[in-house]
């Protein structure tokens, strides 16, 4: 599997990021990806052919394999690193549609007509889509941890497995291979995958927090609107001003019904 690949896409996704996200891609590289690449590959490169089983039957240590060893660990891991990296192209593609809508634009009004203050500003549906693409990837760590206990029942690899499965002729005794040292990998990749998860979740949170302190800048007229937090898109004040005018329009009407005494 070519990573590099994927390392240089998953680069153009830094620079929208914010700080957690930046942390995320690191751990996902420096802890996941790499480990993955130069050690966890060569602990499981002949899985398969050291699972030795106490019987000269044909066939009954090939499935006796299958059997506690439905997928590899390092096959799993590498869905897993694949489909929690993908929904970072969603942000990086409704950054390149923001662009082109932002080309046409000063193609059609002049270069000093601008559609967008930053086209990479996490505003309106941008915002959107970067808090989708965390909660997709959050989704996948969980899912994926979730099987990997499932499917091997512990984090912990066994020394011996027994079966009788067909066409074993009775209950064999079958042997891992290097059963501690990937133990160890197991731990670490899940530790990392946890990490992650958490990373995720303050990051959503972070997002949240920004885009609740901007709106409530907004709904009070007494703080300083040129403050940090406070800074906020045309398009989003927009929605925040229909919203407040509602509200007060729906305020007034109800003391308007409140005073009203009724006619005797």
């Amino acid at each position: 599997m070519d990573w590099k690949f994927l390392e240089g896409l998953l680069s153009g996704v830094n620079k929208y990021s914010t700080g957690f996200g930046r942390i995320w891609l690191s751990v996902v590289f420096v802890f996941r990806v790499l480990v993955f690449v130069v050690a966890a590959e060569r602990v499981w490169s002949d899985d398969q052919g050291h699972f030795e089983c106490n019987t000269r039957q044909p066939g009954c240590t090939n499935i006796c394999y299958d059997y506690f060893f439905p997928i590899s660990h390092i096959r799993l891991w590498a869905l897993q690193l694949i489909f929690i990296t993908c929904p970072s192209f969603m942000v990086v593609l409704h950054v390149a549609y923001r662009e082109e809508r932002e080309r046409k634009y000063k193609a059609k009004h002049g270069e000093d007509a601008r559609l967008y203050d930053n086209p990479g500003q996490k505003h309106g549906g941008l915002w959107w889509t970067y808090l989708l693409s965390l909660f997709t990837k959050t989704t996948f760590e969980m899912l994926f941890l979730y099987l990997l206990n499932y499917i091997y029942d512990s984090f912990k690899l066994p020394r011996k497995v027994q079966c009788d499965a067909s066409p074993c002729p009775n209950l064999v005794d079958c042997y891992i291979s290097r059963p501690t040292e990937k133990t160890v990998f197991t731990y670490f990749m899940v530790g990392a995958s946890v990490l992650c998860v958490v990373l995720n979740i303050c990051e959503i949170l972070y997002l949240i927090d920004v885009f609740a302190s901007k709106v409530f800048c907004c709904l009070r007229p007494g703080l300083n609107k040129n403050d940090h937090f406070c800074v906020i898109n045309s398009h989003e004040i927009n929605k925040i001003v229909i919203f407040r005018k509602k509200t007060l329009i729906s305020q007034m009407y109800v003391v308007t019904i409140k005073n009203t005494k009724p006619h005797l």
